[in-house]
């Protein structure tokens, strides 16, 4: 018999890993896109790309952080308690 509640958990573990790969994988391209256009000419196309990207970095990566923290959390209070 599984717990549907440790399912659930699965899934939001899940999904925060894939929010946090996306936000880290676009933070990177931000970087590479920043320090490109300081190599080369620091055109208005490369600017939008590094705000965009951040931006978008952003919207994934805080929610996901914060459930991943709540999924290890939980998880951790239900050890101690005994559950």
């Amino acid at each position: 018999m599984t717990d549907p509640v440790r399912v659930k958990r699965a899934r939001i573990a899940r999904l925060a890993k894939i929010g946090q790969r996306i936000g880290y994988l676009l933070f990177a391209v931000s970087a590479i896109a920043f320090f490109v256009g300081l190599a080369t000419e620091l055109s208005g196309a490369l600017v939008t790309l590094v705000e965009l990207c951040l931006l978008v970095g952003s919207v994934f990566l805080a929610p996901s952080i914060v459930l991943a923290y709540a999924v290890k959390a939980a998880e951790r209070d239900d050890r101690e308690h005994g559950r």
